[in-house]
């Protein structure tokens, strides 16, 4: 039996042992951009470029770039995960890789410093 003393110290960290556990369960994966770009209109070279900065800034903030080809004329998307942060349609032009930058990160790591991609 525990002296009256030890009994508040084991709940103690108990609980921050069983809160431990849960952040780690909770903590969500890495998430994984993805750029639909049309291949018919040439635009899988800027694709990759786009991929290759997104994956050289972000090495610890996402899982990777996934370039898909879309069978739809015209198509230049940028997904996290599910949310749509850039459509080439909607905004009527292409994504300067700066502003791409700012967007991945503010759902990505909003604290993150992107050095001179942050100046405006």
């Amino acid at each position: 039996m525990l002296n009256w003393f030890q009994q508040p110290y084991n709940i103690y960290f108990s609980s921050l042992h069983i809160f431990c556990t849960l952040v780690k369960k909770i903590k969500m994966e890495k998430p994984l951009v993805n750029i639909t770009y049309c291949p018919k209109c040439g635009w899988m070279l800027r694709s990759a470029y786009m991929a290759q900065e997104i994956l050289t800034t972000f090495v610890d903030e996402v899982k990777g770039v996934v370039l898909m080809p879309s069978e739809t004329s015209g198509v230049f998307t940028v997904l996290i995960g599910e949310k749509l942060i850039f459509d080439r349609k909607q905004m009527q032009r292409f994504p300067e890789i700066k502003e791409l930058k700012q967007l991945i990160r503010d759902e990505v790591n909003p604290t993150m410093n992107l050095g001179h991609s942050d100046v405006k």
